[in-house]
């Protein structure tokens, strides 16, 4: 006896109310500040000095980490794809390796190696974007390894050198560009997680956003909901500037039409 199918737009709703119920929830309950006015949780958020610091830094880890992540991720899936297929499975599995030594590991390695006073506070900046890199790596090499798949690289590296390409012009100005909307999402991904990261900036001693609203969330439970629904906002924000940058239809040559 076969089960029946559930329509389609009955698992679309249902994984809406599965993200949309706790959003709501959560914006209710920033929202819930008898005596304080309606919206006294942000107000007071948006006037901590500290909430822009660690938003600050949230940002500008996350753009490290994409960058750091790219220049990593698109050369590696590129060669091994084009040049080495039989490496190709074990680049994957060791981008996957993140999923198997669990982040607290990883930091508790870093903080071993560079917790000496001989360290300055932008050594641990740059492991603490080396980790998140490495953490968000499943997801960023996937993405761009999936676009290449699809893109047929091959076949436009050879149409490529036949003009006289070289390699950093081909992979600057014919892979990539070509690969904009994979890298695109991929990206998202990755800034996604380091903007909500808190465990491995907590124990490397940095203030980003997810330890600043740790720290909220133990004085002010609706200022800690407050900032929750505001890094929402953010990363969705994002979402939606990245989506408005990779429209059109990509073309050979790099670029859009």
């Amino acid at each position: 006896m076969r089960s029946p199918r559930w329509p389609g737009w009955v698992v679309l709703a249902l994984a809406g109310l599965y993200f949309v119920v706790p959003l709501v929830a959560t914006a209710q309950f920033s929202l819930d500040n008898p005596g304080h006015g309606l919206f006294s949780a942000y107000a007071g958020i948006f006037a901590d000095g500290a909430f822009w610091h660690g938003l600050a830094f949230s940002l500008a880890a996350a753009v490290g980490t994409v960058a750091l992540g790219l220049v990593m991720v698109v050369p590696a899936a590129y060669w091994s794809r084009l040049k080495a297929p039989r490496m190709h499975g074990w680049i994957e599995m060791l981008s996957l390796l993140s999923f198997v030594v669990p982040p607290i590991v990883l930091v508790f390695g870093e903080v071993s190696l560079y917790s000496g006073s001989i360290w300055p506070l932008s050594i641990r900046g740059v492991m603490l974007v080396g980790a998140y890199a490495i953490v968000s790596l499943p997801y960023l090499f996937r993405a761009v390894d999936n676009g290449l798949a699809s893109l047929h690289a091959a076949v436009l590296t050879e149409a490529a050198q036949s003009l006289g390409a070289g390699w950093w012009y081909l992979l600057a100005r014919v892979i990539v560009p070509n690969l904009r909307a994979s890298i695109v999402g991929g990206a998202f991904l990755t800034f996604a997680l380091a903007m909500g990261e808190y465990a491995i900036a907590s124990m490397l001693g940095f203030n980003n956003l997810g330890v600043y609203m740790f720290q909220t969330g133990e004085n002010a439970a609706q200022g800690a909901a407050a900032v929750a629904i505001i890094a929402f906002l953010a990363v969705w924000g994002t979402m939606a500037a990245m989506h408005l940058f990779t429209r059109g239809e990509l073309s050979i040559g790099g670029g859009a039409r």
